[in-house]
């Protein structure tokens, strides 16, 4: 991931926030930022320079890319401000950026809206010395719901979710040849749209499976236990010898694999899917001690590559830039009125950047984050296997499905996913070194 920096921004790092800008808007007033022509519509001055009085308001026309660049400056001035922890000077940006952005406009307009949206949340916040990051337990029912709709949208409309859960269902496929009794961990269960998937290539294998447990951590017991329900459904339309086993709490608050229920002569895996929606482990340094004990015979892991560590300035800019990728992304395609897009940026996006920019870092969660898993794995004893062959044909034939602007490298046994010049996602398996 490259790091941008204030001071000296190149001109392929806004590349992603300035894309996919067609569209014209209005506003009363505006520097423009180009030297292109723009059309311009200005009440007449009298001698003093004021403006006359006329009938109707006529509004100054700019095209959208001089917008996204006035939009980003702005952006980039009050983080500055925020940073320097000057929050009267930040706020007295914040109003011009409501007036140029919307969450429902160009990708530009639509990421500047979440972003001041956080820089609000981050000054109001800093003012009264609390900070209060998205928890699962702490929703609602119905807000809950919102959240899992918005991600059966997310899985509809583009590939990130499907790579995740093909990406990893193949490997673990792979891993499990020859094993009778499984046993799957998977870290941050949610709604469980990836097993699903592993329950039909497993039935399909020559050698059934005897047994397959699946435990599911999450943060709500009734949530666990409505996702163990739906599961159990599909592997008994499978065929499958199925149990699924719930655990309300955090993975890195785990002192006892008894607690997993972790049984000898399974075969045991687990899985993680990154997001920024909220603290997933708990403890980084409690789960790494937790994989240490357990010792699965595989892990497999989906990290977004963006920065969690770090100054506020430096997480704030290659987040801007991140989450411009993934809204020119979503763009691509969809029209501005798209009911499941916006679902998707308001419930999911908007959340992940609230936790990075009004909650996150070091500083306020009180604990420095790993930055990357895959590293720290090598550290505790894991070797990666390569995801080359039969998990990166199925990726590639995935993204044909999608806009071309989708891309696929391999590199180092990885497979990251990502938007034209920019990287989103990292998967990778790991395997005990003995």
């Amino acid at each position: 991931m490259i790091m941008l920096f204030v001071s000296a921004i190149p001109i392929n790092h806004t590349s992603s926030y300035s894309s996919s800008m067609s569209s014209k808007r209005s506003i009363s007033e505006f520097t423009p930022v180009s030297d292109e022509p723009q059309l311009l519509t200005k009440r007449p001055r009298n001698e003093r320079g004021e403006e006359e009085e006329e009938e109707g308001e006529e509004l100054l026309l700019v095209d959208a890319d001089s917008i996204g660049l006035r939009l980003l400056g702005l952006l980039l001035q009050c983080a500055e401000f925020v940073a320097m922890e000057n929050l009267d000077e930040a706020a007295d940006l914040l109003p011009e950026i409501a007036e140029l952005s919307s969450p429902f406009g160009s990708s530009a307009e639509r990421v500047a809206a979440y972003f001041a949206e956080s820089l609000s949340a981050r000054i109001i916040s800093s003012h009264l010395r609390f900070y209060s990051p998205l928890n699962l337990k702490s929703l609602t029912l119905t807000h809950s719901q919102k959240l899992f709709t918005a991600l059966q949208s997310y899985n509809t409309i583009s590939p990130l979710i499907k790579f995740s859960h093909y990406t990893a269902n193949q490997a673990i496929y792979q891993a499990l040849e020859g094993e009778d009794h499984v046993h799957v961990i998977d870290l941050d269960i949610m709604q469980g749209l990836q097993w699903p998937g592993l329950f039909q290539i497993l039935s399909s294998r020559s050698r059934k499976l005897r047994s397959i447990r699946i435990t599911g951590v999450g943060s709500s017991m009734e949530l666990l236990e409505s996702t163990g329900r739906r599961l159990t459904e599909f592997a008994n339309s499978f065929g499958l010898p199925f149990e699924f086993q719930p655990f309300e709490g955090k993975i890195g608050h785990i002192t006892d694999l008894n607690q997993l229920g972790v049984k000898i002569g399974e075969t045991t895996v687990v899985n993680w899917m990154h997001h920024c929606l909220y603290n997933i482990t708990g403890s980084d340094l409690g789960t790494f001690r937790l994989l240490t004990l357990l010792r699965p015979k595989l892990i497999t892991l989906v990290e977004q590559d963006l920065s969690h560590g770090g100054n506020f300035l430096s997480r704030f800019v290659e987040a801007l830039h991140y989450y411009s990728a993934l809204f020119d992304a979503l763009g691509d395609g969809l029209s501005e009125e798209s009911a499941e897009r916006h679902r998707v940026e308001q419930q999911l996006f908007g959340s992940e950047i609230r936790n990075i920019v009004a909650v996150g870092g070091p500083k306020r969660t009180g604990e420095v984050p790993v930055e990357r898993w895959g590293d720290e794995l090598k550290r505790i004893g894991f070797l990666p296997v390569s995801l080359s062959g039969t998990p990166a044909a199925q990726a590639s034939l995935l993204l044909g499905m999608f806009p071309r602007g989708y891309t696929l490298v391999e590199e180092n046994g990885c497979l990251k996913l990502g938007w034209k010049d920019l990287s989103l996602l990292t998967a990778s398996a790991w395997q005990p070194c003995d």
